[in-house]
């Protein structure tokens, strides 16, 4: 979410600095940004829909194959379970031990998990990744057209510089919480996002001028 909600802010940030920069109707600036942000939303969430449908086609062709495996040699499968377990330090009569009640139990999560790597927490789920994606993303983008419609009847240089405040300002918690659950640490993460967003802002305010010169 933290990903999307950045994706968001930047992308369209950047779209509404250079329209403003080209010294755009504030109408045709929030126009042009509510569909952007309705079009981008819906690709980030069908592109993360085939993504993660990929995944959860290949992880139940594994888990097929691993229940034929288990239907035709399930002595051979339990071999393997406890050469695992003894693998990972157990004693080969406890691994084998393990195996063998961990397979009575449910003999197809027992492979699953430890086999394979799948297990019920590690699941795709294509639809939840999709919402995920989108609402992340809308979130994020919430941030510079709100900046748009509340400064949209002040003057040009007024609107950019609140805009592009409010995108750094937007950038540096984002960089900060991004930090904190991925145990970073917090300085280096919030300069790397906030150089990124200057640079993007820059490309597309310096485009918008350039434009709005000739025009």
């Amino acid at each position: 979410m933290v990903l999307g909600a950045n994706d968001g802010v930047i992308s369209i940030a950047s779209m509404l600095f250079g329209l403003a920069a080209a010294a755009t109707d504030v109408s045709i600036i929030l126009l042009a940004g509510i569909s952007a942000t309705l079009a981008v939303a819906f690709s980030m969430a069908a592109g993360e829909y085939v993504s993660v449908k990929a995944q959860e086609d290949s992880q139940d062709a594994d888990l097929a194959m691993e229940k034929a495996a288990l239907d035709e040699y399930p002595d051979e499968e339990l071999a393997e379970l406890a050469q695992i377990y003894e693998s990972r330090g157990l004693e080969p009569g406890l691994a084998s031990e393990v195996a063998a009640q961990l397979m009575q139990h449910d003999a197809l999560s027992a492979h699953a998990r430890d086999e394979i790597g799948i297990s019920e927490e590690q699941r795709a789920q294509p639809v939840v990744a999709a919402g995920v994606s989108a609402l992340s993303f809308l979130l994020g983008s919430s941030v510079p057209l709100l900046t748009v419609w509340l400064v949209g009847s002040a003057d040009q240089a007024t609107q950019i510089t609140t805009l592009g405040l409010s995108t750094l300002f937007s950038l540096m918690v984002l960089g900060t919480v991004s930090a904190r659950l991925g145990g970073a640490l917090v300085s280096r993460a919030v300069l790397r996002i906030v150089f990124w967003g200057v640079l993007a802002l820059a490309s597309t305010g310096l485009v918008g001028f350039a434009l709005g010169l000739s025009i």
